[in-house]
């Protein structure tokens, strides 16, 4: 079965940082996988000028290669080869297989998959620490060090038997030391499987959300929606994004708790809201379905 693999990147093996062609192949693409047992393959995807000539009416050769670094420490190149879905590369004998799905890959050698469960993980562009991929969640995920992960977190706010499940990610104490921000603030990933629409409503109850709107970033749509709550001197914000058009609905919250400030007359300062949401947006942006 598949199972979570939490752990640092840093310092893991190094990927090749020098190499741009192989043997005359252009460089078009790259890109780093975790897999079970805290396995990973980074593998850099390359493409030819030159053509194969084929009997008339064959289907055109591929060209293309792939470099492989796997993390016991191979390092291998293997052909592009013709395939009916997906990119698939090939030894010589088909011995070893390395098929490129969508965010996943599979790997095999003698007909056993010694790399499974493989998912996408975005670049570190932006030096979060650790990685979080979980199989049966179907998502990868970059987080900063010192948050931490909750597997059996779920959303509560809809009242009894109405639970959303998901992967709660809490920020350190130590970004609330000193100010009036909160230690239970967090980011979450959320999941509703078999809804009819995928909206930000479903995640946000409607007594506290403000409108929905629709929020275009790069290539991604999200349905987004916020809510503002107070009680007791404590204030209560939540932003909700939805990613459009996914199936089971996938939302990613915002849950920002913190205490009025003038609750704390000289003995705190301010946290700075801008600076957490722009981490919050950050970690965000490095989500990968399966």
């Amino acid at each position: 079965s598949i199972i979570a693999a939490v752990l640092v990147i840093i310092g893991i093996f190094v990927f090749f940082r020098d190499k741009t062609t192989v043997e005359g192949s252009t460089l078009i693409g790259s890109n780093s996988y975790i897999c079970v047992d805290n396995k990973m393959v980074n593998a850099q995807y390359y493409e030819s000028s030159e053509s194969i000539k084929t009997e008339a009416n064959e289907q055109p050769a591929p060209t293309g290669s792939v470099m492989l670094q796997l993390s016991d420490g191979r390092s291998l190149t293997l052909n592009q080869t013709i395939s009916g879905s997906g990119v698939r590369y090939a030894n010589e004998g088909e011995t070893t297989l390395f098929w490129n799905k969508g965010n996943g890959i599979i790997f095999t050698e003698s007909n056993k998959e010694t790399f499974s469960g493989c998912m996408a993980v975005e670049s570190n562009e932006n030096n979060l620490g650790e990685v979080y991929g979980n199989g049966s969640k179907g998502m990868t995920l970059r987080y900063p060090s010192g948050f931490t992960v909750d597997e059996a977190y779920t959303y509560q706010g809809f009242g009894p038997s109405k639970d959303i499940s998901g992967v709660k990610f809490t920020i350190p104490q130590i970004m609330a030391t000193g100010t009036n921000l909160s230690s239970d603030s967090y980011i979450s990933v959320e999941k509703i499987p078999n809804a009819s629409s995928c909206t930000a409503d479903l995640f946000l109850e409607k007594a506290l959300g403000g409108s929905v709107s629709q929020v275009t970033e790069g290539w991604v749509e999200y349905s987004f929606s916020s809510s503002t709550d107070a009680g007791a001197g404590n204030r209560y914000e939540q932003m909700v994004y939805v990613i459009i058009g996914a199936n089971p609905c996938i939302a990613i919250r915002y849950f920002i708790h913190y205490g009025a400030i003038d609750n704390y007359p000289n003995t705190v300062k301010e946290f700075d809201k801008k600076a957490l949401l722009d981490q919050f947006n950050t970690i965000r942006k490095t989500l990968i379905l399966l």
